[in-house]
């Protein structure tokens, strides 16, 4: 039975947006159900790790009978966990003496350049080059597939305390993918024939005005490229701000850019994210996944797999199977990234498996579309496949759905059994052999890629 959150008559519009962050949300009526500590602790944490919510999450998501160990309160709130106990400890001294901003912002960056901000190779093996220049708002990992990052799209209507394109919102130096240059893209495409994907990420493109959107969007339209077969948009707006695609000012224009879209031939994929099935349940947010399958495009649903958010499997199965009668297709279980606040997050890769495949046996066929686990590690997406033994030893087996060599996919490789490892790099290899077989070449991939940036 699912448990609809507590609501709290404020008196104010409630498809008006109004965000939440560090200046202003002791002002949201619910923090009154918090002590003073609580309150203390979102402020320590929200120095370091993005923190921006809104009204529909805080009146329509979270069960505020149920803190502070609501799974939507988590994912929207910071936790001091989430920061490890010497970095809570470093800037909760400097909040408590009042330290000035500047000093402050230089701890909280400090402690950030140790969370790996930017994990799997982004920075040094990801960033395209066009005519010898480098595409610092592009990401080119997988050979189909590109990544783009249009500037007025780089935030979200809330901020999900797992995320791992947190760098994208702390205004930390050098750490923010961004591009203003449709044209570049444009460009790019026609020299990379192999491409056939463009992903509209973020942040969350769908934040931005229709105006804006087109901007990106039609230029790909209009160029009429024979490869470019898919365009997907990233977002989390279906659940955290519905109202974008009912009654925004210009929810109509989007509704009709994205049908455009939908019409010109082009496969249009809304890769939506949704962390826990209470996500599901307002109607504001099933009324817009319908708005929005009207207008072509194919809804494809995601998530990570969490600590304190979803680590269950029966959850999942409820999830996916909600996904699936509002018409939406399950696409991927992920693994908590190996940034930010993982060590809060990150569920150990066995156990992760078994929750896939105990939601995967209470599913129909139609919800077994999805994949995972899954991390999305520098070689590429490699999916844990199951534990098993083979010439006496008990291993892990797994493949790469996606590689940074196209050759690598779907080969099986086995690592040691470690049922407390969490990501790739904590794995060593079965069998008594040295290395996993494509560390030789990804090695050789990042001496190449560190050549030609020098």
């Amino acid at each position: 039975m699912s448990i609809s959150p507590k609501k709290i008559f404020t008196g104010f519009d409630s498809t008006r947006y109004t965000a939440y962050n560090l200046g202003n949300f002791r002002e949201i009526p619910q923090m009154a159900r918090l002590s003073e500590e609580q309150l203390f602790e979102i402020e320590v944490v929200g120095r370091v790790l993005p923190f921006k919510t809104n009204n529909f999450v805080v009146d329509e998501l979270i069960d505020w009978d149920n803190i502070p160990d609501d799974p939507m309160f988590i994912l929207t709130f910071p936790q001091r966990d989430m920061l490890l106990p010497h970095h809570y400890e470093e800037m909760a001294e400097l909040v408590k003496a009042g330290a000035s901003p500047a000093l402050i912002r230089e701890a909280a960056d400090r402690i950030r350049l140790e969370l790996n901000p930017h994990p799997a190779g982004q920075l040094d093996l990801n960033v395209p080059h066009l005519n010898g220049e480098p595409l610092h708002g592009m990401q080119h990992k997988y050979r189909e597939t590109v990544l783009f990052f249009p500037s007025p799209g780089q935030t979200c209507h809330a901020y999900c305390t797992f995320c791992f394109r947190w760098p994208q919102f702390v205004g930390l130096s050098g750490l923010k993918f961004a591009s203003r240059e449709a044209e570049h893209l444009v460009a790019y495409l026609k020299a990379h024939p192999e491409v056939t994907d463009v992903l509209f990420t973020g942040g969350d493109p769908l934040l931005m005005s229709a105006r804006r959107l087109a901007d990106y969007l039609e230029p790909l339209i209009a160029a009429d490229l024979p490869n470019l077969r898919h365009i997907r948009i990233g977002t989390k707006a279906l659940s955290y701000w519905p109202y974008r695609f009912l009654t925004d000012a210009d929810s109509d224009h989007m509704v009709a850019l994205l049908r455009k879209v939908a019409a010109s031939g082009k496969h249009l994929a809304i890769m939506a994210h949704f962390n826990h099935p209470r996500e599901l349940e307002p109607q504001p947010v099933r009324q817009a996944i319908q708005r929005l399958r009207s207008t072509g495009a194919v809804i494809r649903t995601q998530s990570p797999v969490l600590r304190h958010i979803n680590d269950d499997p029966a959850l999942w199965a409820r999830m996916w199977n909600a996904q699936v009668d509002l018409g939406c297709v399950p696409y991927y279980m992920f693994l908590a990234r190996d940034t930010g606040a993982q060590h809060y997050f990150a569920v150990p890769l066995v156990r992760a498996w078994e929750i896939f495949r105990e939601a995967y046996q209470r599913v129909s066929g139609l919800g077994r579309t999805v994949r995972g686990p899954s991390m999305s590690a520098c070689p590429g997406k490699v999916q844990v496949l199951g534990v098993t033994e083979a010439a006496g030893e008990k291993i892990i087996t797994m493949r790469f759905l996606q590689g940074r060599n196209p050759d690598w996919i779907h080969r099986p490789f086995f690592a040691e059994y470690d049922d407390k490892a969490t990501w790739l790099d904590e794995l060593k290899p079965a069998f008594g052999q040295p290395r996993f077989f494509f560390q030789d070449e990804l090695e050789r991939i990042y001496r190449e890629c560190q050549f030609a940036s020098s």
